[in-house]
């Protein structure tokens, strides 16, 4: 009867909500219990502009010290003259200083993920020790050891059966009653390099460890009563979906939902694996449910915006036509760059494609392609998407700006728009 838990950075931004936390996983600490935990606050963002600093040779030590100073402000608070936390998190940031002081290499990908995983390391780290000085009988693992993936980096795929075969401390953890505190989002290759699931892909971790460990279920914990038919801090009047299916779930997160990461669905429904989502807020609240039954699935519309999209368009320089050879060639590219394709569209001569704002990718698919082809792009555009929408639930969007493509299908409608969505 194993359950895991997965707990975001804003479930663990400060000392308060770590002490939330913690009584949440202490009610259910007498069943085995994996609780897989992100970086706090927004200590990953701060990783990356290290991260990107460091590569094009600039100062970032202002920023390495703000990643100290917040751990060890919200250390102080939580342990006071206790000790424990304190090592627990000098440990780390130990560790984090000497994967800084390595000589960087020319792969921009690889170094990002060679630091990325350093926040969840940390907030596990105290996580851990606080637990222990709560009295929970705790253990920390490192996720490195039993997620296997390839190097792919930045967007690694997960090696199903050598995770499978080093899962086994895990498994040896929870038979003794303890509750397993693993990070979430990073695992590493066969050649012991770092990796990451993509960004955040902690949501992936939990169901990755659920399918490994054969869990009853996943209960992701976030500061929403449950999963919404549109992200509140962009919508107003949003509705909580009680219950949909893997399948629209999947929709949703590939469509852009940011409740849960696009990857987490598979290897539950794969299982049969329920996923709850509910608010650390309110921990009694019902919440949401993602279940094999999909009879709920039409009920409510869904808005998903995803903002900062690029509109990249590829057309042939000598007006011939895009065939099969030359889609080959560009998802070659795209692959090998690791950039995500949300939307595409092609004509006779052109092929369209959008994706998350990225200078540095988008720069290196620019020049990739510019040999062969004329390649223009839109920067700061918005994607919106609408599952099981009508007429009336539309009008709202269609004069948000200048439309640049629009697709629709039964269930789906799907707009670019230069200009951003005030709703």
């Amino acid at each position: 009867m194993i359950k895991v838990f997965k707990f975001g950075g804003a479930s663990v931004k400060d000392s308060e909500a770590v002490r939330n936390m913690t009584r949440i996983v202490k009610s259910h600490a007498h069943q085995p219990l994996v609780v897989v935990v992100s970086a706090m606050g927004k200590t990953t963002n701060a990783i990356e502009r290290i991260h990107a600093a460091r590569f094009e040779g600039k100062p970032y030590a202002e920023a390495v010290d703000e990643v100290t100073r917040y751990h060890t402000q919200l250390t102080n608070e939580l342990f006071g003259e206790d000790s424990t936390g304190v090592i627990a998190l000098q440990e780390q940031l130990k560790a984090f200083e000497s994967a800084i002081s390595q000589p960087c290499s020319s792969n921009y990908d690889q170094e990002y993920d060679s630091l990325i995983g350093f926040g969840e390391l940390i907030s596990t780290a105290i996580i851990q020790a606080y637990l222990q000085k709560e009295g929970v009988s705790s253990v920390w693992l490192d996720a490195r050891k039993f997620i296997i993936t390839d190097n792919r980096y930045r967007d690694a795929r997960v090696n199903w059966e050598e995770s499978s075969q080093r899962i086994t401390p895990v498994k040896e953890a929870l038979s003794k009653n303890h509750v397993c505190i693993i990070q979430g989002f990073i695992g590493s290759s066969l050649e012991g390099h770092f990796t990451s699931l993509g960004r955040e892909g902690s949501d992936f971790t939990a169901s990755i460890m659920a399918y490994l460990l054969d869990a009853t279920d996943v209960t992701i914990w976030k500061d929403v009563p449950g999963m919404l038919n549109a992200d509140p801090k962009k919508f107003k009047d949003t509705i909580k979906l009680d219950r949909i299916s893997f399948k629209e779930a999947i929709e949703l997160a590939y469509y852009g939902a940011s409740v849960i990461h696009p990857k987490t669905i598979k290897p539950l429904q794969n299982k049969g694996i329920p996923l709850h989502i509910k608010s650390f807020i309110d921990p009694n609240a019902q919440g949401s449910t993602i279940e094999a039954s999909g009879e709920n699935d039409h009920l409510v519309p869904s808005f998903i915006q995803k903002d900062d999209q690029t509109l990249l368009s590829i057309s042939t320089r000598d007006f011939s036509f895009i065939v099969e050879d030359n889609l080959k060639e560009i998802f070659g590219i795209l692959s090998d760059l690791g950039i995500r394709v949300h939307l595409m569209e092609n004509s006779a001569i052109s092929f369209s494609i959008v994706f998350d704002g990225d200078k540095h990718k988008q720069q290196l698919l620019v020049d990739r392609l510019s040999d062969k082809y004329s390649v223009k792009y839109n920067d700061q555009l918005t994607l919106l998407t609408v599952r099981h929408g009508n007429e009336e639930s539309l009008k709202s969007f269609l004069n948000k700006g200048e439309t640049l493509i629009e697709q629709r299908t039964r269930h789906t409608m799907r707009m670019v728009i230069k200009s951003d969505l005030n709703t």
